[in-house]
């Protein structure tokens, strides 16, 4: 009798053991901060969770062609958009309580890594100065959150004026920056989207991961996903972001080490 209950007592060790150590993986990227010192506030980061998928979305790019050059000023831009309907409310965007464009889903248009342009129609032009830009377009759901499907993007280069065509080696991988962005007010400051794109590599545990420090508290994410960032105080906060190896060292890649200024009022 004394050996069955023996046995039991390892057996039920054993099961909390392994609950107890699923309950924190599942929790890996769920981290707080030291409360910060102008909210006495604890920064939290974790998982936006069940957002409708769109694997069958795909985005196509017309224009501008791929190493075109182009005249300064109005450049057109064109995108053929199938399974995907712009300017249409994503389902859940009532219940995400976050920032929620209320002109619908749209094209993300990044150019050289700086702030997003939003684009509610497949076709537009927008003022762009004389350089070799790296031009990154993604559809993106109302709420911000990038389509992040092998067919719901495009990255291309292309040189405008008389700047020099200068290549980007993109062949390794890549990280560029896509939320958060400029300000929020209201119930949007209580849950920040944090998103960003990545081309050639995967995050894991063992090897690629992404950085993020906010207001100077590090974040280590291995899931390629976006984040709720909550706990914020009012008034700017910084956000950097950074792709490193499975040896915390900066992946030597374009676009590499972020930083942008957001506000909440």
């Amino acid at each position: 009798m004394k050996k069955i209950s023996g046995t039991l007592t390892v057996l039920l060790s054993i099961i909390v053991f392994i609950a107890c150590g699923t309950r924190d993986q599942s929790r890996e990227n769920q981290v707080t901060s030291e409360p910060d010192e102008q909210s006495e506030k604890e920064i939290l980061v974790s998982p936006v969770e069940d957002s409708p998928e769109f694997p069958d979305a795909i985005l196509e790019m017309n224009s501008p062609d791929e190493y075109a050059r182009m005249e300064p000023g109005r450049v057109q831009f064109s995108y053929d958009v199938t399974n995907y309907e712009l300017r249409a409310q994503t389902p859940d965007a009532d219940s995400k309580n976050c920032a929620n464009s209320k002109d619908g889903q749209h094209i993300h248009l990044i150019l050289n890594n700086q702030p997003y342009t939003a684009h509610y129609e497949p076709a537009f032009e927008q003022e762009v100065q004389p350089g070799h830009y790296v031009a990154l377009s993604f559809l993106s759901r109302s709420y911000h959150e990038s389509i992040k499907n092998p067919e719901a993007f495009i990255l291309r280069q292309f040189t405008v004026g008389d700047a020099e065509a200068e290549e980007v080696d993109l062949s390794g991988p890549n990280l560029f920056y896509s939320r958060p962005k400029d300000m929020y007010s209201g119930d949007d400051t209580k849950k920040i989207m944090l998103d960003f794109y990545l081309i050639n590599c995967n995050l894991s545990e063992d090897g690629y991961k992404v950085r993020a420090t906010i207001n100077g508290h590090e974040f280590i994410l291995t899931e390629w996903i976006p984040y709720f960032v909550e706990g914020l105080p009012m008034g700017e906060n910084e956000f950097m972001i950074e792709l490193i190896d499975a040896h915390g060292n900066l992946v030597d890649s374009p676009f590499n080490r972020t930083q942008r200024t957001i506000t909440l009022e």
